[in-house]
């Protein structure tokens, strides 16, 4: 049995890379990463950090979670309707192919398959295409149990990932104030491809592919099926710097993660509550994205010209300023004894005393600090700040 699980786990994953979702979800992410450098380079004359960043991100934060919900699924045997992934698959398309980022929390899309599938069972439809056929199915035999704990370890996921890992590329871009002034404002866009190792009733797959591996436990068939589940998040923060507000955004969903599995363990007794628990989970999900954009409907900046100095909207990876401490939405007040309020100053103030150049900055709190670094007479105009200030558009 051994030999069979693994030709079926190699085959899943040939099957994986077959899958159309894999590359739209790759091309998004390109297009992701080219348009937030061309953004940089229009606002700032020069990007941030790479612009293949958003793709290797793709795959790199979220394998992790990827494996522990594989592990749960095929340990804790959580079975899932082959009806309810084409759906997902479907949903997911969608969602990629028409820019709906924010419509990829696994709540939402795992959701809407959910009840796409009980609505083909309860109106008796059917979906037929080449020869691939499938229909719905009565979910209240168990189904929905293992898919409202799956749905929740997706978003427990998707928390994870907004509370570690959204925060470390925020891209800058200068906005227009009610009042004719400039302010920056971050943008966030992120997409994540979790590849998960779904079990499904074995018998189904081979109805449509004969040569599709299958295993066999204490007379029951099963397959593996590895799955693509994307997730996206998009947020826009202005009152706020992005390292404040999105991991208070992941403890959020972090919590209505687990809020769903709760639910959908109770569903073990009285199935019923596994379909209030995922339409009470877009509920709590929506608000969460309303309250916080709310927040952001404000003409108050984090980030904007100020008279106190030089504020920093931006801090370049692997640069002196970064080794130097310096954070988003500080104020450089003085370098080298010098008053500074705009690039040009900064830099100018910088080539007094490079090898030893002395820093005093206000800091989020408003408390003074000071900080200093070695900077090379020939890297000074390298120091890796971008600051908020008037520009010409």
């Amino acid at each position: 049995m051994a030999s069979n699980i693994l030709i079926e786990i190699v085959t899943a994953i040939v099957r994986f890379l077959l899958n159309p979702v894999v590359y739209i979800a790759i091309l998004l992410a390109i297009f992701l990463g080219y348009s937030r450098v061309k953004q940089e380079r229009k606002y700032f004359n020069r990007r941030i950090v790479w612009g293949w960043t958003e793709l290797i991100g793709q795959w790199k934060h979220g394998w992790l979670y990827a494996l522990i919900i594989s592990i749960i699924s095929v340990i804790g045997g959580l079975t899932v309707p082959e009806a309810f992934l084409v759906v997902l698959l479907v949903v997911s398309a969608t969602a990629l192919v028409f820019f709906f980022i924010n419509a990829l929390s696994p709540i939402y899309t795992m959701g809407l398959a959910t009840l796409a599938v009980w609505g083909m069972y309860t109106y008796d439809w059917s979906f037929s295409w080449w020869k691939i056929s499938f229909e719905g199915m009565d979910l209240l035999n168990g189904a929905i149990v293992t898919i409202t704990i799956l749905t929740g370890l997706g978003v427990i996921a998707e928390g994870m990932l907004i509370r570690r890992v959204a925060k470390t590329v925020t891209s800058p871009r200068v906005e227009k104030t009610k009042r004719g002034m400039q302010a920056i404002i971050y943008r966030t866009r992120k997409l994540w491809v979790l590849p998960i190792l779904f079990v499904i009733p074995g018998g189904a797959i081979p109805a449509y592919f004969p040569y599709w591996p299958h295993f066999t436990i204490e007379g029951t068939t099963f397959a593996f099926v590895l799955f693509p589940l994307v997730i996206g998040f998009s947020k826009k923060t202005r009152k706020h710097v992005p390292v404040m507000q999105l991991p208070k955004i992941g403890r959020s969903v972090l919590w209505l993660g687990q809020l769903i599995i709760v639910g959908g363990l109770a569903a073990y007794f009285e199935p019923i509550i596994g379909f209030i628990t995922l339409a009470i989970g877009v509920c709590i999900r929506l608000v969460i994205s309303i309250y916080y954009a709310l927040q952001d409907k404000t003409d108050v900046y984090a980030v904007a010209p100020s008279t106190k100095g030089a504020i920093i909207a931006a801090v370049l990876p692997d640069s002196p300023a970064e080794k130097m401490g310096l954070l988003v939405g500080e104020c450089i007040q003085k370098v080298n004894g010098l008053p500074v309020y705009t690039e040009s100053e900064l830099y100018e103030a910088l080539q007094i005393n490079a090898a030893h150049c002395r820093l005093e900055v206000l800091d989020r709190n408003n408390e003074i600090r000071l900080t200093q670094h070695v900077i090379y007479s020939n890297d000074h105009y390298r120091i890796g700040l971008l600051l908020a200030e008037q520009r010409d558009l």
